[in-house]
């Protein structure tokens, strides 16, 4: 075979290829400091802000960092409970929920589940979500049953933020003492609003580091714990209070009366065992409150207190040495005129003892009686049996009465303040009145926050000070049981198995200036028992309007209700074994 010619190899270039050509950049090398330069600028400027972001603004790198991730949480107090004198509770702070909702990220489908498990309506849901807001409230004070169903459907966008509720167990009975808060915790009647600070309490404080999801990660520092609200214990019984309610409401029924009260005091001290006013309101219902039955009539109300007011007068002229029990007055023929007025009685008694003229509840003999003092030494003993002086009460809005100067009264009016008109008073002043006579004279100050065991403060010097004599007071004492007895005006007030004293009373009702005709109020007021005080009881029923309007058969029967229910609650034991015993 013929041999192949070898073939040369095609040369790159005219020249030959050397090393060097293999490692030399094909660009032009001023390139490369270019790059280099740029590289060390940016360093630089990184250093620069480094330095600039480390040093000059540190401080505010540092807060915005700690406003981010730093916070300060508020722990709640918790408001302090009311309790009666043993403990019961009248309100109480429940754990209820807020439930708020992220539109953005809440699902619709779920719409109609949570409206159904919120007991609201689909569409209130539905334009709290559209309201165009990144967080929307959809309900305040779950209860802990719904919370939990709503933690159960798992809904995204959907928080529940703890807060509380007051509840009142008690209700409507004890509404006017214990009174309410508004939606924010705040008080707003009652011992709610006259103990609101001690009830608040302090919030306590928590500082934390949340991470970038929002949870808490540390604590910074110790916490500080909430101090809760103190409780505040009351004089309140109760069982009382819940009796003095259901025997009003039934008395305003069988009256058909328009409101009344009833004011139940321990006779020794002047603790307010009971308060209780008729038409009252639900504190657990907000939505049916009104200015009406919010009133606490037996506290802030003022009226002529009528007949009730003449043991105080005829207990006035014997300390005067004006008269005795058994001193005897002439109120024929029935009338009796001063001046151009004429006082009348309901029927001529002739001539009467003073303690026959306070069974009788002889108007004629009262306005004598009331004669026969001079008008200071009249108007100085009802103030220091508290009339025109306001209760020592923590209510906003406790009545004082009226009780004009007795330099400006004329003989008429001298001899109607005898008995009862011309001046104003409360049930619950007529009731702290009747504590001088149910004891030795003193006249016990009402009160309604309980003092603790270890407490000696005295009451107010002017509440506190003897009114009149033990004499005088066991004197009066005696006549009031037998207006209780036969041929006396508080007959239907008599309790089965003790021995009970007190007066009437039937007062006309302001219209204008004048009196409106038709319209009274109803009262009694008395001592049970009375041979041993243990309870005073304040009884007014406004404008009944069937049949009876005398304080004796309407305002009685509740006294002898309540009087004899507290009695046996209160384990004090009979002292006869029939009402003519």
């Amino acid at each position: 075979m013929p041999s192949s010619k070898p073939q040369r190899p095609t040369p790159y270039s005219s020249r030959s290829l050397r090393g060097d050509d293999l490692v030399t950049p094909r660009w032009h090398p001023k390139r490369s400091t270019c790059v280099m330069l740029l590289i060390s600028l940016a360093f630089a400027a990184l250093v620069a802000r480094a330095g600039w972001v480390q040093i000059v603004e540190h401080d505010f790198h540092v807060a915005q960092g700690e406003k981010r991730h730093r916070q300060m949480l508020s722990l709640e107090a918790k408001r302090g409970p009311i309790v009666d004198r043993d403990g019961a509770l009248l309100a109480v702070s429940l754990t209820t929920y807020e439930i708020w909702a992220d539109p953005k990220r809440f699902d619709r489908n779920a719409l109609e589940p949570l409206a159904k498990t919120l007991g609201v309506r689909k569409a209130h849901v539905q334009s709290r979500l559209d309201s165009g807001r990144s967080n929307v409230l959809l309900k305040r004070h779950v209860d802990a049953q719904t919370a939990s169903r709503i933690t159960d459907l798992a809904l995204p966008g959907v928080t529940q933020i703890p807060t509380s509720k007051r509840f009142y167990p008690e209700g409507e009975s004890a509404a006017h003492v214990v009174g309410l808060t508004d939606s924010d915790d705040v008080g707003q009647e009652g011992v709610e609003l006259a103990a609101d600070r001690l009830l608040t309490g302090q919030p306590g404080e928590r500082e934390v580091i949340r991470d970038r999801l929002g949870r808490v990660v540390s604590d910074l520092r110790p916490l500080v714990p909430a101090r809760h609200g103190q409780t505040v214990r009351l004089t309140i019984d109760r069982r009382i209070q819940q009796l003095a309610f259901a025997q009003l409401k039934a008395a305003l029924e069988r009256h058909e009366a328009q409101a009344g009260s009833v004011v139940v005091l321990d006779a020794n001290t002047g603790e307010i065992l009971a308060l209780a006013n008729a038409p009252s309101f639900d504190p657990n219902a907000r939505a049916s409150l009104t200015a009406n039955t919010m009133r606490n009539r037996a506290a802030v109300d003022t009226f002529e207190p009528g007949s009730t007011i003449k043991p105080l007068a005829i207990a006035t002229a014997i300390e005067a040495g004006r008269i005795r029990p058994e001193t005897l007055i002439d109120t024929a023929p029935g009338w009796y005129r001063i001046g151009r007025n004429t006082i009348h009685d309901t029927t001529n008694h002739g001539t009467v003892s003073v303690a026959e003229a306070l069974t009788t509840s002889s108007n004629i003999a009262l306005a004598k009686i009331g004669l026969t003092l001079p008008p200071e030494s009249l108007w100085t003993a009802y103030r220091q049996y508290g009339l025109g002086v306001a209760p020592p009460l923590p209510f906003p809005g406790v009545a004082a009465g009226k009780l004009r100067p007795w330099a400006r009264w004329r003989p008429v009016e001298q001899a109607t303040m005898a008995y009862g008109y011309g001046l104003s008073t409360s049930l619950l002043q007529m009731a702290q009145a009747y504590t001088a006579l149910a004891g030795d004279g003193t006249m016990r100050p009402v009160s309604l926050l309980a003092r603790e065991p270890s407490s000696d403060s005295p009451p107010a010097p002017e509440h506190a000070a003897p009114v009149t004599t033990a004499a005088t007071a066991a004197a009066l004492r005696t006549m009031l049981e037998a207006a209780t007895l036969e041929g006396g005006t508080g007959g239907a007030a008599r309790v089965e198995g003790y021995r009970v004293g007190g007066k009437t009373g039937t007062a006309w009702k302001h219209a204008g200036t004048g009196y409106a005709k038709g319209k009274y109020r109803s009262l009694f007021v008395g001592i049970a028992p009375i041979d041993a005080p243990r309870l005073v009881v304040a009884v007014m029923i406004d404008e009944p309007s069937k049949r009876s309007y005398y304080g004796g058969p309407v305002a009685g029967p509740v006294f002898s209700s309540v009087a004899g229910g507290a009695l046996q609650l209160l384990g004090v034991p009979p002292t006869r074994t029939g009402p003519d015993a």
